[in-house]
């Protein structure tokens, strides 16, 4: 989960968060639009409506393979009777939903999937509602932008790493020794680390506590192909049945081969463009 962040619509905060690639905002915050004293009152009373539940019953049957369609029917056919009452929390722990998020604490809360929102926002105020999706898209613009940077500088990082010679000289792994094959490492993408950089990611972040991510975000585009190939053949050797030192002593080997001919490749390349 990416950190709370707020956009400001029609002189109201609203929050939102992000889980992957799917955003969620806060109807809870929608809701103090209409009424700031009791906005859970504004969501249960939304929640009340068949046609409400449908559209959410519509929408986690297209998104939610695990969602439960015999406890949605009952929802369904109960709903817009005067005795039906429905809490967010209810309706996800009975349905198993993701398009609700009930949340507790400071920054807690009812949350939508963004689909979910502006429906939400719509039956509180269409006005709101236009506003709300006018912020949010500027806000995934900026952030769209904000990314563009970020790759473009890590593009022109990787290059300058690998048009300097002497950086090219420590791109080769190491042979790994008979005590570095025989130990256990506790998951296959440490295997691949020792493989290549010879450090798992817990040693080279103990190595390097003032550098942000981890040993592969640090790697050069001909590391990453390399380690794509190696990620190939440890499945390989997996189905085999080799045994993880014998898996190690193997990657290692390769990464080795596969580093020396990329940079030999890339030192041609840079010769003959020199000429």
């Amino acid at each position: 989960m990416l950190k709370n962040r707020k956009i400001n619509v029609m002189d109201s905060d609203v929050t939102l968060y992000s889980v992957s690639t799917e955003n969620y905002i806060s109807i809870t915050d929608i809701a103090k639009y209409k009424n700031p004293e009791a906005p859970a009152d504004i969501v249960k009373n939304w929640l009340r409506s068949k046609n409400t539940i449908e559209l959410l019953g519509l929408w986690e049957r297209i998104h939610n393979p695990d969602f439960k369609l015999v406890e949605f029917d009952q929802f369904r056919n109960e709903a817009g009777y005067n005795h039906f009452v429905l809490s967010p929390k209810k309706w996800v722990e009975s349905t198993n939903a993701i398009g609700l998020q009930s949340k507790s604490g400071r920054y807690g809360g009812t949350f939508a999937h963004v689909d979910i929102a502006l429906e939400f926002a719509s039956w509180v105020s269409v006005e709101f509602k236009f506003y709300l999706l006018k912020e949010f898209q500027r806000l995934k613009e900026a952030e769209t932008k904000e990314l563009d940077w970020s790759v473009k500088r890590s593009l022109t990082k990787i290059n300058y790493r690998i048009h300097t010679d002497a950086v090219k000289e420590h791109l080769i792994p190491t042979a790994l020794g008979k005590q570095q094959i025989a130990m256990v490492y506790a998951n296959e993408a440490d295997i691949l680390n020792m493989a290549l950089f010879g450090v798992t990611a817990a040693q080279w972040g103990a190595a390097n506590p003032t550098e942000t991510g981890n040993v592969r975000d640090h790697a050069n585009v001909m590391q990453l192909i390399c380690l794509a190939n190696l990620e190939n053949l440890n499945a390989l050797f997996i189905a085999e049945g080799l045994s993880q030192s014998k898996r190690l002593q193997r990657l290692n080997e390769i990464a080795i081969q596969q580093m020396k001919l990329l940079t030999e490749d890339k030192r041609l390349k840079l010769s003959r463009g020199k000429k």
